[in-house]
């Protein structure tokens, strides 16, 4: 055991008990910290050979799709928001695809849009279902099961069916920010910076999972792929936000797992620019001189996060990657330090009594977590 090992364990349990994991306490699913959650209990199995973690993966994933793929207490409708009867939902419960699980029920047809309010109205989000889609192909991984697989490729098929159109006929297709629980309508139709990014690399993730376990292919799952990657614009990627930069830098590393050749290999060196791009315009930001009470520890954690898949990369860089990306990684190593940094400040016991932590507590511990112990996250096999 180690420090960080150590204080990855603290923090999992304590976030276990409290969102009714390990406790009598009600259930509190929140879908993109408890994708986070199930990646870092396979960590922690991996690394201390306790099997009770790997456990604790699979009883979320379960209370997740019980939770997050049914409609909401406070909702007139019942049962599996995907329609199925309770049989049939229990067997294929991603189908529908899963709530994001905030607070306020989602905004009602005809209802005016309200931006601050929207942020804690429920619905679903793109990239927090491909967040699950990774979750559940690193459950396929590990435990073998192909279940786990063909839940994720049906969400895939879902989250693609509904969140992407036409704006017309002949147009290059488009994406939705946010739909309804039902997937009917979209709340929020703007497109997600990275949500095509999302889409692309975790559509080749789980396809290449699936042809591992032995599984027939999808044609809709390869055809998703492909729309996905028409909507990609590389050049557009950067940005100076840090969830936002980790992000880049953690889809880099699963195209550079991936392996898919020189397309993949010419969007592996184009995120790598826009992540560097964006790290120095963060670094030139005031917000990281800002007490700890005015900052969003779970956005800087995101980067820290993204920031650890660099040296992964670097070990493979060169045996197997262009000296071009050798030569952006190294330029992205400079930026090492920020990830010891960021992680100081919120290993501080004093900044986890902020309001701001406090407010975010599940996220912020789960993904502290994470960066302290970031394989499972990260990791391919």
């Amino acid at each position: 055991m180690n420090d960080r090992q150590d204080e990855a364990i603290e923090l999992m349990t304590r976030f276990a008990d409290r969102t009714g994991l390990t406790s009598e306490r009600s259930a509190q699913r929140y879908l993109w910290t408890d994708a986070f959650a199930v990646c870092n209990w396979l960590s922690l199995d991996r690394a201390t050979g306790d099997r009770a973690y790997s456990e604790l993966a699979l009883r979320l994933v379960e209370q997740v799709h019980r939770t997050l793929g049914r409609h909401r207490p406070d909702d007139s409708r019942r049962g599996w928001i995907s329609g199925l009867p309770d049989g049939e939902g229990e067997v294929h419960p991603t189908r529908g695809g899963l709530r994001i699980g905030k607070p306020l029920p989602e905004r009602r047809l005809g209802e005016i849009l309200n931006e601050r309010l929207e942020w804690d109205r429920d619905g679903q989000h793109f990239h927090y279902l491909t967040k699950w889609m990774h979750a559940l192909d690193r459950v396929a991984r590990s435990t073998g099961q192909t279940m786990f697989s063909g839940w994720a490729r049906e969400l895939a098929g879902v989250a693609h069916r509904q969140f992407t159109y036409e704006p017309h006929e002949g147009a290059r297709k488009r994406m939705y920010w946010k739909m309804s629980i039902d997937l009917t309508r979209p709340l929020v139709a703007s497109m997600g910076h990275h949500d095509p990014l999302d889409g692309f690399v975790t559509g080749l993730e789980l396809e290449r999972t699936a042809r591992e376990l032995g599984l027939p292919p999808d044609p809709a799952l390869t055809a998703a792929t492909a729309d996905y990657a028409s909507m990609l614009e590389p050049e557009h990627l950067a940005t100076a936000d840090p969830l936002g930069l980790g992000g880049l830098l953690v889809d880099a590393n699963r195209i550079e797992q991936l392996s898919q050749g020189a397309a993949s290999n010419e969007l592996l060196e184009a995120l790598l620019a826009a992540a560097l791009v964006g790290l120095h315009h963060y670094v030139e930001q005031v917000d990281r001189s800002l007490p700890a009470a005015r900052r969003l520890a779970f956005r800087e954690l995101g980067l820290a996060i993204g920031l650890a898949a660099l040296d992964p990369m670097k070990q493979h860089a060169a045996r197997r990657l262009a000296a071009t990306t050798v030569h952006q990684l190294d330029q992205l190593s400079r930026f090492l330090p920020l990830r010891t940094e960021i992680e100081e400040v919120w290993r501080t016991p004093a900044h986890r009594e902020v309001d701001t932590w406090r407010e975010h507590e599940n996220i912020n511990d789960v993904m502290l977590a994470t960066s302290l112990t970031p394989s499972g996250f990260l990791s391919a096999s």
